[in-house]
């Protein structure tokens, strides 16, 4: 087979939760203002959906492609997915490893006609799919693609991450191109820049980007609760993409409770404490009565061995506010909440934009075109 020709890179990160997804966006969103023709692939996807058409694919693919209407096939973006059973599948010699190359190397080859440049979004980190001799590391290789890694915006611990990755990289003869360091907070912005400049200039590789930290990515949704708990909003239907200002656990007395109702607030509540369910309803009504565009914004995760009597549920129908029911104690609820991070989904329109405009803000397109070898 001939030679590839370079026209994009591979993005990677160094562990779990970093970032990789919001920062492609961010990414891909400037690339389109500059090359117009941008592709974007994903080799080897994990978390798959299923689309209307019945097509199995990588639910982030699917998420690039509609937000950016991008024109490639789905099976084209979204060559191959490790389902549950797959690992053990491809040890026990059931899966053919020529077939999966010849897959993905098949699907860049065809995005890549016609693009001035490609994004490929590895799994995870650089070691990720090593069990199947498939790491985003051997990918990239395959492609003879340089790699961008996405860092969480850190010092110590993050160039401890960096070194990890780097080392697969080196194994693989995969050149790094740049760092993106992501989440980075204002206060230690100045200082993790200039000592992270410092350090890597024994590898000489560049700092690409520096992206804040901005918490409306980090706000989960009703719908995220529904996913998290594997629950269905019981009430209030129209507001699963609701966000908080704040998550508060409730088990006071009604007395204290009713003096401290905000709005903006996640309740968790036991479903048998109809006291405080009622306080937050007359509060909502109330604020609807002194204005009725406004709104008390509020939503309620109930928990117990019981669900919420049926009229509880018709009050919170009528007053429009979401809530869902846990079969948990509330301790356990916010235990999980606490612990859960949250990613970006297809219909949240609103934090596709927000990640969009805080990561593309924040990287240098001109280095990064230098960095991976892309002209105009």
């Amino acid at each position: 087979m001939s030679k590839i020709i370079q026209k994009g890179f591979f993005v990677a990160s160094t562990g779990q939760h970093v970032g990789k997804t919001t920062t492609c966006l961010g990414l891909i969103s400037g690339l389109i203002k500059q090359y117009k023709s941008v592709g974007f692939l994903k080799p080897i996807g994990q978390e798959h959906i299923e689309t209307k058409s019945g097509i199995h694919v990588d639910k982030d693919v699917l998420l690039f492609k509609e937000h950016f209407s991008l024109q490639d096939d789905l099976s084209l973006m979204s060559p191959i997915l490790f389902p549950r059973g797959f690992t053990r599948d491809y040890i026990d010699g059931k899966i053919e490893k020529n077939e999966l190359k010849n897959k993905i190397e098949n699907a860049f080859r065809k995005i890549q006609l016609n693009k001035k440049c490609v994004v490929v979004e590895g799994t995870g980190h650089v070691g990720v799919g090593s069990i199947v001799n498939f790491s985003n590391a051997k990918v990239a290789s395959i492609l003879e693609l340089k790699m961008i890694l996405v860092a969480s915006g850190g010092l110590g611990s993050s160039f401890d991450a960096l070194a990890v990755n780097k080392a697969l990289c080196d194994a693989y003869n995969v050149p790094i191109a740049g760092i993106i360091l992501n989440r980075v907070l204002d206060d230690k912005r100045e200082m993790v820049l200039h000592y992270m400049e410092k350090a890597l200039k024994t590898w000489e590789i560049p700092i690409l980007g520096c992206i804040p930290f901005d918490p409306f990515l980090s706000k989960p949704s009703m719908r995220d609760f529904e996913l998290l708990f594997h629950a269905t909003l019981l009430t209030g239907q129209e507001h699963y993409l609701r966000y908080f200002q704040q998550t508060r656990l409730v088990a006071t007395s009604l007395k204290n409770f009713q003096q401290l109702i905000f709005p903006s607030e996640l309740i968790i509540t036991p479903s048998n404490r109809e006291d405080i369910i009622l306080a937050i309803l007359t509060k909502h009504w109330d604020v609807k009565i002194a204005n009725p565009l406004h709104d008390l914004k509020t939503g309620m995760i109930l928990t117990g061995d019981h669900p919420p009597r049926q009229t509880i549920i018709e009050a919170l129908r009528k007053a429009n506010i979401p809530m869902l029911y846990v079969p948990l104690s509330s301790y356990q609820a916010m235990e999980k909440i606490t612990s859960y991070t949250v990613k970006i989904r297809q219909e949240d329109k609103k934090k596709i934009e927000e990640a969009i405009g805080v990561v593309e803000k924040h990287i240098d397109f001109h280095k990064l075109s230098l960095a991976v070898g892309l002209k105009k």
